[in-house]
Formats: structure tokens, C-alpha cells, sequence
């Protein structure tokens, strides 16, 4: 059965050059049934946002702003969220915004049982990306395919060294406590646990911050760690388990 999601884009505070990539990526999470964008349309800094609405089917919502220095959009996001909640007609939610004044909306979706991610730039405060169950940077949504064609150009040798080295000791040290964490008495683990446990403790864990399309290529790229393929009796694909070296 698909997931059916809300997408709640914040205008205001979202640059719409990443609209095409950002909708790509949520289809990979379920249907987008609901789709709303929320601003002041009479203002000349969402013009560009006119453009791409009608190709995306993403419904504009008015919303003025009746006192200075108040958040007006904000307010209307957070409303109409609500009232999705209670009409129980998704899954899921897609918050697209920087904002940090939607930490206690992504909370309360989240303790009605409800899926939510959200997306949005590198400055987005750190108590919001913790209160979704998955944080997206729209940053690598729009330079991946970049990337990718500079890799394929070079080889991928200058790109994967300069990957490598965006890898933190503090990151390594996450990865291999969460291979710890879900692993057997031989210490393997099975990606797949690795990974969801990983977006568990940090929601905005994504290989592709460091580079990497998958987490396997990555894992692959330090050196702490081992990785072994497994025949599948219930799939042509192979099964990938990893284990701390030491």
C-alpha cells in the first residue's frame, strides 16, 4: 500500500531553483497527495515561485501579514496542518522549510503516529531536524547529479578523496557504535539495520552529505571497516553486512 504524504512548503523560507529535485525526492517516500505552498504572493520575492507551481501542481496559499514582525505564514502552515491530521487523509508529512518555528509541529504529528520529514537549507536549526524522522538538506538534492557527472569526468579519484575527508572521526564513531548496536555474536551486521538505526539517532544522517549516492560506498571508503556480500535465497540481490575491524 503506498504512503500517502502532505508536502507543507514554507515560501518564505525556501529558495524555489530546488523545487524539481526537492519533488523527486519525496516521491521516493510515497505519494505526494497534498501539496501547499504558503506566502504572501503580492510580495516580489516569491515571483520566482509563481513559475514552477503550475508544473509541480502545488497549490499557493494566500496569506498575508497583518502585523509587522509577525510570522503570518507560519501560523497558516501550522493550522492547516492540523486540520490534515484530523481529517486522517495521509501518512506522512513533508515539511519544507529552515524555520525552527516548526519544531513543536513536526513533534506533535509525530506523537499523533504520523511519518514526518522534513527539508530544507544547511542553516536550518538543529531542534527541528531532531523533532522529524528524517531530515533532507536541499544542498545535495541539487548538486548530486553535479557531482556525479564531475566524478564520472575525473575518474572519481580527486572526488572520492575530497568525500573522504568530509568523514569525521565523530562520524566514524557513530557508524561504528550503531554497527555495534545491531550487530550478532560475530559482530556483522546487516546494512539495512544499520542504516534505519543510523536515521534513527540522527535524522539528518545521509551518505550523500559526505558524497556518497549510498551508505555502502561510503562504508566502503573507511578503512575501520569490513564489508561482506551474501546470497539472497529470496532475491537476486545480494545481502550487504558490515563489521568494525577492530
Amino acid at each position: 500500500m503506498e504512503t500517502n504524504l502532505a508536502v507543507l512548503i514554507d515560501g518564505d523560507n525556501i529558495p524555489s531553483a530546488y523545487i524539481k529535485e526537492m519533488m523527486e525526492e519525496i516521491a521516493k517516500y510515497g505519494s505526494p497527495t497534498i501539496k501547499r505552498i504558503y506566502g504572501d504572493w503580492t510580495k516580489p520575492h516569491l515571483v520566482k515561485w509563481k513559475n514552477v507551481l503550475l508544473e509541480n501542481a502545488i497549490n499557493p496559499i494566500q496569506q498575508y501579514g497583518y502585523t509587522q514582525g509577525k510570522n503570518a505564514t507560519d501560523s497558516a502552515m501550522i493550522i492547516d496542518a492540523m486540520d490534515i491530521l484530523y481529517s486522517d487523509k495521509v501518512d506522512g508529512f513533508c515539511l519544507v522549510s529552515s524555520d525552527s518555528d516548526f519544531t513543536r509541529l513536526a513533534t506533535r504529528l509525530r506523537e499523533a503516529g504520523k511519518n514526518v520529514i522534513g527539508i530544507g537549507e544547511k542553516k536550518t536549526p538543529e531542534p527541528f531536524i531532531v523533532a522529524c524522522d528524517r531530515f533532507i538538506y536541499i544542498e545535495i538534492l541539487k548538486n548530486s547529479d553535479k557531482d556525479s557527472d564531475q566524478s564520472s569526468e575525473k575518474g572519481g579519484k580527486s572526488s572520492k578523496k575530497k568525500n573522504v575527508d568530509k568523514i569525521t572521526p565523530k562520524v566514524v564513531r557513530l557508524i561504528s557504535q550503531t554497527i555495534s548496536d545491531v550487530a550478532d555474536e560475530d559482530g556483522w551486521a546487516f546494512l539495512g539495520d544499520v542504516g534505519s538505526l543510523l536515521q534513527k539517532k540522527q535524522p539528518n544522517f545521509d551518505s550523500r552529505n559526505y558524497g556518497f549516492q549510498k551508505l555502502t560506498p561510503m562504508i566502503h571508503s573507511i578503512d575501520k571497516f569490513e564489508i561482506e556480500s551474501r546470497t539472497n535465497q529470496n532475491s537476486k540481490f545480494k545481502l550487504i553486512y558490515v563489521r568494525n575491524k577492530d
